[in-house]
């Protein structure tokens, strides 16, 4: 436990009930969605900037570990304490401080949970487009720190396209401000675009300035079943070849498919072995233009079956399909490593055989799905952790995976970030070179190893 003292010192800082010790307190932030678990010694709630400096200012003084956490949400033990130390949290920090209708930006704390935002901004007819699956509860700082991403990448990019500015407390305890409410912006370097992705270990967020856009007008989904995962991807390349860009491309494999089937009851033809839900956007008028051509490109490659929502209702029905997935594949087995391997678009059916060939070396269910247009998957290594040697098959699995994903001009993580489930796997992706270069802007900024420790680098 820390010493009395430096919790009266935080008691000071934030006042004594956003301060917690108590061991029912410190469990709630002891976890995240990879099911690990790290006890803190305190959880601090603070409400401002000043607030932040000021712990982390303490931190610097006693070398206590801070770890900053929104909603604990993400899927690489980003956010885990993991040495114990100070969990701060940003829960209280949840406010939206201005909707600039003219200037198409937001200013935000980091703690509004991404839904809300996204709904505040379309009742004035404004739109902010990166959709992580987490977020009804995910926050966005959270979202910003581990640049998150989402179905609608595809068309609209992910969170640090949207990011203009930032105010941070640096790891040394300052102030700073980066960017700002301008499109443009080229003096200094961009530190914008370094703290976005940097998974808490170069900040914490204490304010967002976010671009929008024009809310659509409308929107139309469709879900188009192949007998296999090859025209599916061949579909998406002509999709895109025609210059038509959907707000979405996402997909189930076979596996993936069979597992909704059991476990919703799903109807959908047996020949099915891939599945495409596709979304496009825009003018009411041109909508129907666009979902006949895309069906009229995409026919002769092997189309089973295609569905077009024609009420919102039935768009829904579409997407609950893909919501469906990740309870069923508890259906397999009770533990699943949730990887996010990203690979070029063309090379997602090689990739997916490479998949297959693997879940048979190790004997161990594999199902994938994702965003296929960004040749993003992902690879859920399903396991019983109760099973002796189950556990030690599922990493070779996964390092193998990733290697397959390299091979083929990959990376290892495209939206769920490093944290410490990949952090050992660093080294297959990045080179000793560029690790040391990155590191060594850590320990410039973070002279202390103050903030959030052990993560992206173990060492």
């Amino acid at each position: 436990m820390l010493e009395p003292r430096i919790l009266k010192t935080l008691i000071s800082i934030v006042g004594k009930e956003q301060v917690a010790t108590e061991p029912a307190d410190l469990l709630c932030y002891s976890y995240d969605a990879t099911q690990q678990s790290f006890l803190p010694e305190v959880v601090v709630h603070p409400a401002t900037a000043a607030e932040i400096a000021a712990i982390i200012k303490l931190a610097n003084a006693e070398l206590i570990p801070v770890f900053p956490r929104g909603a604990g949400s993400g899927f690489s033990g980003g956010s885990l304490p993991t040495k114990g130390g100070i969990v701060l949290t940003t829960e209280r920090m949840d406010r939206i401080l201005q909707i600039d209708e003219e200037n198409l930006i937001a200013v935000v704390e980091p703690g509004v949970v991404t839904e809300q935002f996204q709904l505040a901004v379309e009742k004035v007819g404004l739109f902010y487009p990166p959709d992580p699956a987490s977020l009804k509860f995910s926050t966005l700082g959270g979202n910003v720190a581990e640049c998150a991403g989402g179905p609608r990448c595809v068309k609209y990019g992910v969170t640090k396209d949207y990011i203009l500015g930032l105010e941070v407390i640096t790891p040394t305890g300052d102030i700073i401000t980066t960017g700002g409410p301008t499109m443009k912006g080229v003096v200094g370097y961009d530190l914008t675009k370094l703290l976005c992705g940097s998974e808490g270990t170069l900040g914490i967020i204490s304010k967002i300035v976010i671009k929008l856009l024009p809310l659509p007008e409308a929107k139309k989904t469709m879900l188009v079943m192949f007998d296999s995962i090859d025209g599916a991807a061949q579909a998406v390349s002509a999709i895109i070849r025609h210059k038509i860009i959907p707000t979405t491309l996402e997909f189930m494999d076979g596996r993936t498919i069979d597992c909704v089937r059991q476990a919703t009851g799903l109807d959908v033809p047996l020949a099915a072995r891939a599945l495409l839900i596709i979304e496009v956007d825009g003018d009411r008028d041109l909508l129907d233009k666009q979902a006949a051509k895309i069906a009229e490109i995409i026919r002769p490659l092997g189309v089973v079956e295609t569905r077009i929502a024609t009420t919102p209702a039935e768009s829904e029905a579409l997407w609950q399909i893909r919501r469906s997935v990740s309870a069923s594949l508890r259906k397999v087995n009770p533990d699943k490593f949730n990887e996010d391997i990203c690979v070029p678009r063309s090379k997602l059916p090689e990739m997916i055989r490479k998949i297959d060939v693997i879940a048979e070396k190790f004997s161990i269910p594999i199902v994938n799905f994702g965003h296929a247009g960004d040749g993003n998957i992902h690879v859920n290594i399903m396991i019983d952790k109760k099973v002796p040697g189950e556990l030690e098959k599922a990493h070779h699995a996964i390092e193998e995976v990733f290697k397959g994903a390299l091979d083929l001009g990959g990376t290892m993580s495209g939206e769920h970030g490093v944290g410490i489930a990949k952090a050992p796997y660093i080294p297959l992706e990045i080179t000793p070179q560029a690790a040391l270069y990155m590191k060594t802007l850590k320990k410039s900024l973070d002279p202390n190893n103050i903030l959030n420790p052990g993560k992206i680098f173990l060492d």
